[in-house]
């Protein structure tokens, strides 16, 4: 997927569903560092081609949802 445009808001989020939803994202960074740590694991294993694609794909794909919690962190701290 493209990046996509950084969203300027001038509206805030309320403070509890700022809260809330803060806890939420730290809570989807333990289980996403979880991913990756084992897709790391799973990397230094001997696997054929095949499977070599499949970790490829998880590491990808656990470092490109890191990259997405992280900018609804960053905007969730920018509206509290």
């Amino acid at each position: 997927m493209g990046a996509q445009p950084k969203m300027e808001t001038t509206a805030r989020i309320p403070a509890e569903i700022n809260t809330k939803l803060r806890a939420l994202a730290h809570d989807l960074s333990n289980s996403i560092e979880t991913i990756m740590q084992a897709s790391y694991l799973l990397a230094q294993m001997k696997l054929d081609e095949n499977a070599k694609r499949w970790a490829d794909l998880i590491d990808q794909a656990g470092r490109d949802t890191a990259r997405i919690n992280r900018e609804i962190r960053d905007i969730l701290r920018a509206s509290a």
